[in-house]
């Protein structure tokens, strides 16, 4: 074999995610692009993966992949002459239980807000699509006319000719044995059949993605577990178009093949394979049937097919597929190296995802940046936390396991925890505090009541810790209410030149003088806003830098890799050194001045500014500056002094009836105030003028900056859509984020973010409205709207202004 001796870009691992990768960057980039596949393509899951394609995900972004892959199935043959089996059936997903159809009823909303049109039938009506079905326990089923079915092998090896008639080189029977790496950057791939030098590398090793990473420095969370399915002989009256299916209920899937039935599921009690590195020559190969385990998915699908009595099995396929602690797939640039990069974990969706996948990580390869937001595959959504493979492993079974479960708003993950907590765990514990987690944090998410078990209820409507939410709520409002928000990522950038690189990644101006902060958004090359955060100035050459829990690698990895080559500028991350205390209320100033001798006044700590302070002796860090929309502070301590200033503040707000408030008050607490969230409201889609924060975009000044000239453009142009409030009469409504907007009658966009509002007693939601001839003040105010919730159309008030304080004043104050 004759390998080349430099190459572009490397694509690693020849499963349908490589192949559709390499197809891309050479056709869509042009790129000088090689593929390395350790054995034969599709060999490692792909070939025995069993091919369902669906499209609609909670994520637009996601939704646009996975349609995607769907049009490239369809129109790939005519291109390379290989057929992809691709067959648009449809498919039925079913419904045993009233939540469950709520569930879909949500679902059939966001599909209308994602432009597709997902239908709610009858039991009936089920029956008819598909007369072999048992439906006597169905409340009804949703059907997705454009999802459908397709071959792994067939698609891939369509994809691999593609990639070749583009100019992509495609090598089989090549394993990695290391990188050469030098500053922070692969320079060579050294294979068994020699060494490539490269300028980038995409990691898209499937089930060997983790060892992979690992041998460059890069931690790739993934875990194989079994999964197994059964391939029936024909079944008499079936026909060969009929819809495929997913009956979460029973946690099994149905697909026709061959005149038969491919039949597999979701167990709450899945195997994992192993801990260990996977084998480099697993090559189609597959595990010992194991019909004790899947025992509980025949006995389910008997139940719904019954046709299946009498039905041979022609064999069945117990192989492992890769699957992360959260069930979403892994994407883009890893933090560790700046031209590695990832497409793994794809959670049995494989098949779906791999055409769209491939399409965007070529994109992000080719560009450096995302092409769309695409957060929630982001391999930076994960943090050291997850370079624990006993960790993962566990976290991954309990994702596997919720694979089919009904997905309850704000339900939470259970397994291995608690993994970090602050330093008040114990004492919020002792206040009656339910936990959340984030990150592997364990964070305070409501208080529940004397004589009440702090524990979520899970409920498709108002969930049991509405009313504790609400009393920490007014407790902020009204009094004052404290935080403990220590799980807050936090950077320390020090050095002379710090001021300059920092001005250049942020949008807003943080050169102010020392003692000031400034709320940033941070932007690509296209004004899309990348992260949302808090810069303190303490001197000079020192900033500090907060931002929320989730991003910590996220916005780390965006500051360091944009820091300009040359600078005086060193970024550390702090989060575990600092905890953080967020007082918020009008009694706020009352209570830290009771335990401190700094003057709190208005004049002497006005707004938007940081002083260090003392409290129960230890210096802190006291930054004014609120996500509630109240006079307040954030106290940032050395972790250790967090307890001794919580006693100190808890002691000395007793007489204003200080409380203990979580994350799901400041949620509310943040909407009534309009404040924006990253990830929902605001995300690499979004410019700040389409947001509403174009005030805080530096384009007056003449100071350079990351996307200035994307801002300038969007700026003196009208905005295809624009962020807005809205709130409905009704105070029963519950609002998640993702209803569809109506503005006289027709759809113009869907809620990013939704919750309720206590003060104003209102169901709030915040969504864009888009127009292509442009959308301003004038337009939102002069339209009459509604809201489609779980397929329900509701009268509803749109807000350009914030509901709470619009003035200000109780911030200000």
């Amino acid at each position: 074999m004759s390998l080349p001796s430099h190459a572009g870009t490397i694509v690693i691992g020849g499963g349908i995610i490589g192949c559709s990768t390499a197809y891309h960057l050479a056709r869509d980039h042009k790129a000088d692009v090689i593929l390395i596949e350790q054995n034969k393509l599709t060999s490692g899951s792909t070939w025995h993966a069993a091919g369902l394609v669906g499209q609609l995900r909670s994520s637009a972004s996601i939704t646009q992949v996975l349609k995607y892959s769907v049009e490239l199935y369809k129109n790939l043959a005519k291109e390379t002459g290989l057929e992809t089996g691709w067959k648009m059936t449809g498919c039925l997903r079913l419904a045993c239980n009233e939540d469950r159809w709520i569930e879909y009823k949500r679902l059939a909303t966001t599909a209308q807000s994602f432009g597709m049109e997902m239908h709610l039938l009858s039991p009936y009506e089920v029956k008819a699509m598909w007369p072999l079905m048992e439906v006597s326990d169905l409340v009804g089923a949703s059907f997705l006319a454009t999802d459908g079915q397709a071959s792994p092998s067939d698609i891939t090896q369509s994809l691999a000719k593609g990639a070749r008639m583009h100019g992509a080189k495609l090598f089989e029977g090549v394993r990695v044995e290391g990188f050469d790496i030098d500053k922070g950057r692969v320079t060579a791939v050294r294979t068994n059949h020699g060494r490539i030098a490269c300028e980038k590398v995409v990691n898209c090793g499937g089930q060997w993605a983790r060892q992979l990473g690992a041998l460059a420095g890069v931690s790739v969370p993934l875990q194989p577990v079994k999964h197994q399915y059964i391939i029936t002989e024909k079944v008499t009256g079936l026909s060969t178009d009929i819809a495929t299916i997913r009956d979460p209920d029973r946690r099994t899937y149905f697909k026709e093949e061959v005149g038969g039935l491919v039949m597999g599921g979701y167990e709450p009690d899945p195997i994992s394979w192993t801990l260990d590195d996977v084998p480099s020559d697993f090559e189609f190969q597959l595990f010992e049937d194991d019909w004790d385990h899947f025992e509980q998915h025949m006995t389910q699908a008997l139940a719904r097919v019954p046709a299946l009595e009498t039905t041979g099995i022609k064999k069945m396929i117990n192989g492992p597929e890769s699957f992360t602690p959260d069930g979403n797939f892994i994407l883009g640039a890893a933090p560790e190296l700046a031209n590695y990069y990832v497409g793994a974990g794809f959670n049995a969706f494989g098949i779906a995802s791999g055409g769209g996948a491939g399409w965007v990580l070529a994109q992000w390869v080719a560009s450096g940046e995302a092409p769309m937001d695409l957060w929630v595959v982001d391999i930076r959504r994960f943090s050291e936390l997850h370079k624990d493979r006993n960790w993962v492993n566990e976290r991954t079974l309990e994702a596997y396991g919720k694979h089919y479960t009904i997905g309850f708003p704000h339900e939470e993950y259970q397994s291995v925890r608690p993994r970090i907590v602050s330093p008040l765990y114990e004492r919020l514990k002792g206040l009656n505090a339910c936990f959340g987690s984030k990150l592997g944090w364990e964070r305070p998410n409501w208080f529940a009541p004397k004589g009440v078990e702090p524990k979520d209820l899970y409920s498709m409507g108002r969930q049991n810790w509405f009313d504790a939410v609400g009393q920490e709520h007014k407790a902020v409002r009204e009094r004052v209410g404290v935080f403990d928000q220590s799980s807050f990522a936090k950077y320390e950038l020090k050095g002379a030149d710090a001021a300059e690189a920092l001005s250049w990644i942020c949008a807003n101006d943080v050169t102010r003088p020392a003692g000031r902060l400034t709320y940033t958004q941070m932007l690509n090359s296209r004004g899309g806003i990348e992260c949302d955060l808090t810069v303190a100035r303490l001197a000079d050459d020192h900033f500090y830098i907060v931002t929320g829990t989730g991003f910590r690698t996220h916005d780390l990895a965006w500051i360091r890799d944009h820091i300009k080559p040359g600078l005086d500028a060193r970024i550390e991350d702090v989060t575990e050194g600092w905890g953080t205390l967020s007082v918020m209320g009008p009694k706020s100033r009352e209570v830290i001045a009771g335990v401190t001798q700094a003057d709190m006044s208005n004049q002497a700590f006005p707004f938007g500014h940081v002083r260090e302070i003392e409290i129960a002796g230890h210096r802190l860090r006291a930054l004014r500056v609120t996500y509630v929309g109240e006079l307040g502070w954030e106290l940032h301590m050395p972790i250790g002094a967090t307890g001794d200033v919580f006693d100190a503040l808890m002691q000395a707000g007793a007489p204003q009836a200080i409380a203990p408030a979580g994350y799901r008050a400041l949620e509310a607490l943040r909407l009534e105030k309009g404040y924006r969230a990253w990830g929902s409201d605001i995300t690499p889609n979004d410019n700040p003028f389409q947001a509403g924060l174009g005030w805080a975009v530096k384009l007056k000044s003449n100071i350079a900056f990351l996307g200035r000239e994307a801002c300038a453009k969007a700026a003196a142009s009208p905005l295809p859509k624009k962020l807005a409030g809205f709130t409905t009469d009704d105070p029963s409504i519950v609002l998640l984020g993702r209803e569809t907007i109506l503005r006289n009658g027709r759809q113009v966009g869907y809620l990013t973010s939704g919750g309720y509002g206590y003060t104003v007693g209102k169901p709030i939601g915040f969504g864009y409205v888009r127009d292509g001839d442009g959308v301003d003040d004038a337009y939102l105010g002069q339209g009459t709207y509604e809201l489609v919730v779980a397929k329900d159309v509701v009268k509803a008030q749109v807000h350009l202004e914030p509901l709470y304080d619009s003035a200000n004043a109780r911030v200000k104050s």
